[in-house]
């Protein structure tokens, strides 16, 4: 079993940024992907950045996205992050955490993101 714990989350004027992290623990050796998913209200869960791993190690990121969201990993710690910079009302969900594990997709309860105008 996997576990994810996101944090990071909270309010936040347009303009500003936020670190979110994902802390994952369990059986997680074998993982080939993981990253961030948000959903807006009224809206689909739609991708953000994801990290691929595989014969080479490949960093996606959505288009609304692109040059203000960065993720990272520390393998040490089993953590992924998303920085944020730059951020828009529109960038206001719940941020979900994603791990696939041999195949499993594995999900954290979600942090809220909320950004003022």
């Amino acid at each position: 079993q996997v576990q994810l714990v996101e944090s990071g989350g909270g309010l936040v004027e347009a303009g500003g940024s936020l670190r979110l992290s994902c802390a994952a623990s369990g059986s997680i050796f074998s993982t080939n992907a993981m990253g961030w998913y948000r959903r807006a209200p009224g809206k689909q869960r739609e991708l953000v950045a994801t990290i691929t791993i595989g014969p080479s190690t490949n960093y996606n990121y959505a288009d609304s996205v692109k040059g203000r969201f960065t993720i990272s990993r520390d393998n040490a710690n089993n953590t992924v992050y998303l920085q944020m910079n730059s951020l828009k009302p529109e960038d206001t969900a719940v941020y979900y955490c994603m791990r696939r594990v041999r195949g499993l997709v594995y999900w954290g309860q979600g942090t809220q993101v909320t950004v003022s105008s």
